[in-house]
């Protein structure tokens, strides 16, 4: 009896021992995988505030290297170029790879910013002044790149001519051929030390100054969240298909949303392009988490119209809004002081005297003095039409303008951009 009680004691003891050695190992294990978790949690932190150091000490670099750039390397006026490649793009585009002719280096531009030609276009009595988007960062390049679409006649008026100076580029200049440039300018760039998660938005050809910003980020390779919505019309329209699928399977921090507003039958919608219509605030709900980017647009002006309205309804800051555009019509062309609601005050008879050739004209609210000029058949130098390249500026002898949108240009003193102003009250130019 007392021999099986023993044993049963025995057993007992054995289990339990089984039972509390269990237990320490399992807190060992627990003890010791806490343990795992905060050595791999120290060292990803470690990893990602190296990566993060090296960004910063990457930005401070190229900051560094583009002011050194820019101080060592820059030209007044005109400097020749040398056209070294002619690229076909797309549908009616060409990009035009530019290297200097004397051989020495050029400053970085900044993403976004575009290039001013003077062309000696023979039809013409004087020099065409024309502005082009970069579309390639210039971050360690050997060359400038602009990528050109030849502008078509209106729709209605096809017997009208295609862009005067788009043709040149498309029909005249070749490879070996030089061009007059201007030193790299413009306000409306990125600037990586600002934002932290971009939404980059072209339309058509506006997809230039935008693919440049792209480009640039990539070339840094940062880890920025970076979104491009790229709408054009159908895949023969689309730009550097092979270089936007590279940028995907490379840079796993871009999303590119390919838009087509009328497909034709060969484009597959999942392989060609992803959503059809045409780039909307509505389709950015859908896809982004939230409304906390930099939004950078270029396009057609009725898209940039529709956008910046639309994404300030949105919520999102002006600040945060970020356009550019070249050509007579523009971003928020209205008068300031005035707001929804608002009544206009009954128009005065302003009066715009042109100096030079003697002339007085009446003025019709709306239009800038570049196109009153025009429309009296008195020729004025103009390139961008946007206030940003400052070619169309003239002396202002008396009385004072506004402008509609705030010039890129830093305008002289007693000087006015002929291009977007519009007189406050009679006014005498120098032209």
């Amino acid at each position: 009896m007392e021999a099986r009680e023993y044993q049963m004691d025995g057993m007992l003891f054995y289990a339990l021992s089984s039972c509390l050695i269990t237990l320490i190992c399992i807190f060992l294990l627990a003890g010791l995988y806490k343990l795992f978790i905060q050595i791999k949690g120290q060292r990803q932190y470690l990893r990602l505030r190296k990566r993060r150091l090296k960004l910063e000490l990457e930005t401070a670099r190229l900051k560094y290297k583009y002011v050194q750039s820019e101080e060592a390397y820059s030209w007044n006026g005109y400097r020749k170029f040398l056209v070294e490649k002619k690229v076909p793009e797309a549908n009616g585009v060409f990009s035009f790879y530019l290297i200097p002719h004397d051989e020495r280096p050029f400053p970085m531009a900044k993403p976004g910013q575009y290039l001013t030609f003077k062309l000696d276009i023979p039809s013409e009595d004087k020099d065409v002044i024309r502005c082009y988007s970069l579309s390639d960062s210039t971050l360690d390049k050997p060359y400038y790149r602009v990528s050109i679409k030849k502008v078509p006649p209106p729709r209605d008026q096809a017997d009208l001519p295609s862009g005067l100076s788009s043709s040149y580029f498309h029909d005249t200049v070749n490879p070996g051929d030089l061009l007059d440039v201007k030193i790299p300018s413009g306000h409306f760039f990125l600037d990586s030390e600002k934002v932290d998660s971009v939404v980059l938005i072209a339309g058509g050809i506006g997809l230039t100054p935008v693919l440049s910003m792209l480009n640039y980020l990539c070339d840094t390779q940062t880890d920025k969240e970076i979104w491009l919505y790229y709408g054009v019309i159908c895949g023969n329209d689309f730009m550097m298909k092979d270089h936007f699928d590279s940028i995907s399977d490379r840079f796993p921090n871009v999303k590119i949303v390919r838009v087509f507003s009328n497909p034709i039958d060969s484009d597959q919608q999942g392989v060609d392009y992803d959503h059809e219509g045409h780039v909307s605030v509505e389709l950015f709900k859908k896809l982004l988490p939230s409304n906390n980017y930099d939004f950078f647009i270029c396009g057609p002006p009725p898209m940039m119209n529709a956008l910046t309205a639309d994404l300030e309804a949105w919520g999102v800051p002006e600040r945060y809004i970020h356009y550019e555009t070249f050509g007579p019509a523009s971003v928020k062309q209205v008068e300031k002081g005035l707001h929804a609601g608002d009544e206009k005050t009954e128009a005065k008879t302003v009066k715009v005297t042109f100096k030079k050739h003697n002339k007085t004209v009446e003025w019709s609210t709306g239009t800038s003095l570049l196109d009153l000029a025009e429309e009296h058949n008195i020729a004025l130098d103009f390139g961008c039409k946007a206030g940003s390249c400052g070619t169309c500026s003239i002396a202002l002898h008396s009385g004072d303008v506004d402008y509609p949108i705030t010039p890129d240009f830093d305008i002289e003193r007693g000087s006015c951009l002929a291009c977007i102003a519009q007189p406050k009250d009679d006014i005498v130019v120098d032209a």
